[in-house]
């Protein structure tokens, strides 16, 4: 995000407060944001009223960009996120490639497809037998960039090479 937007100085980070990972995602995301320079506005939100309501706090703070943490409301309401995002003219990034087919500047996160595949193999091990404690926790090992040209032009902004080189989808 930095990288696409460098003028930016402070970001929203929309982030599902009933999500049990999301409090540690948002903790980290302000420590990257604040080692970058960036000021980081918190909006949490768990449904489409809430969701509503924080892009409505969202626009005296000034934002530059926007967040939007991986959830289940994230991934419910992400028409909703990104028509907003687009009303107030906000960049925004999401963590699954999704968030930029349906709109959103940027996407950054594990490949949806790759934990599925994943997940088939372990099914397949449980299936012949193995014990599922005894299978070993993992974490993603794919993640993909997508990048959303249309909504950067309808924003006025110039997608860097540096990113369009390393990005796995280039939205037209």
């Amino acid at each position: 995000m930095k990288e696409a937007i460098p003028k930016a100085s402070t970001v929203a980070v929309l982030w599902d407060p009933t999500h049990p990972t999301n409090a540690l995602d948002l903790k980290r995301t302000e420590e990257a944001a604040r080692a970058l320079g960036l000021g980081v506005v918190s909006l949490p939100a768990h449904d489409r009223g809430e969701i509503d309501r924080a892009f409505g706090e969202m626009q005296p703070s000034h934002v530059d960009a926007l967040v939007v943490l991986t959830s289940y409301t994230a991934f419910v309401h992400i028409k909703r996120i990104v028509e907003l995002a687009a009303k107030h003219r906000v960049p925004t990034v999401y963590g699954t490639r999704e968030g930029a087919t349906q709109g959103a500047l940027l996407s950054y996160g594990p490949s949806i497809s790759d934990q599925y595949r994943h997940a088939a193999s372990f099914v397949d091990r449980i299936l012949k037998g193995a014990k599922p404690e005894d299978l070993p926790v993992e974490q993603p090992t794919k993640f993909e960039l997508a990048v959303n040209l249309s909504t950067a032009r309808a924003l006025g902004l110039g997608i860097p090479q540096s990113i369009l080189m390393r990005a796995d989808d280039v939205i037209k």
